[in-house]
């Protein structure tokens, strides 16, 4: 799975719409063009790829009042919402994705309801823990620790890796069963977006300049 189709999803979805300008201001603002594949030419391909598949309405938009061309705007369509919830659970889950698959889950795991964000949570800690034992029982090396030479050290970072993550995991469960964060359908919440014509304050960072 690519971050980018549910990295996009979820910033139309948080405008109710978004043209490509917005959704890459919003991605970068958040840092995703540090920490995924979430570059320009991603964002508005991944756009008109799922404008195409029936995933977004495309709005034609009139020429802005500063004089510049139409800028489309982006909605979810009924199966682009199924499609972003899809996305989230599944990154939510997963164990074997890649680290952005999993931070961009959990950007956006407030959209779902407190219970089931849990209830997913508690499928990926059975489901690192399951791999963490797959590993020592099948693939850790037999005999003494310095005999298994450089690959074993494989094996200590994959085991490592998933203990560690199940921990965290557990961690964030136990803070979402004691009520942190606003989740879906619990009221009103700030939605960490920026609005239209807000300059970006990291667009220097995303553009590898430093800052003024």
């Amino acid at each position: 799975m690519s971050a980018i189709r549910l990295l996009v999803l979820g910033a139309v979805r948080q405008h109710g719409r978004a043209h490509g300008y917005q959704v890459r201001n919003d991605l970068e603002f958040w840092g995703a063009h540090e920490w995924s594949n979430a570059k320009p030419g991603s964002i508005y391909h991944a756009l008109k790829q799922m404008a195409k598949q029936g995933l977004l309405i495309a709005h034609d938009t009139a020429p802005s009042t500063a004089g510049g061309p139409p800028r489309t705007e982006y909605e979810l369509t009924d199966a682009g919402e199924e499609e972003y919830h899809r996305l989230l659970r599944w990154a939510l889950t997963a164990h074997d994705e890649k680290p952005d698959v999993l931070t961009a889950g959990v950007g956006f795991i407030v959209d779902l309801p407190r219970r089931e964000a849990i209830a997913l949570l508690r499928r990926r800690v059975a489901a690192l823990e399951e791999w963490s034992a797959e590993v020592t029982r099948e693939w850790t090396p037999q005999g003494a620790p310095e005999e298994w030479g450089h690959v074993g050290e494989v094996m200590r970072l994959w085991v490592h890796t998933a203990r560690s993550g199940a921990e965290w995991t557990r961690g964030l469960i136990e803070r979402l069963e004691n009520g942190a964060y606003v989740m879906a359908g619990e009221g009103e919440r700030s939605v960490e977006v920026l609005p239209d014509g807000v300059a970006n304050p990291f667009a220097d960072r995303a553009a590898g300049r430093a800052p003024d």
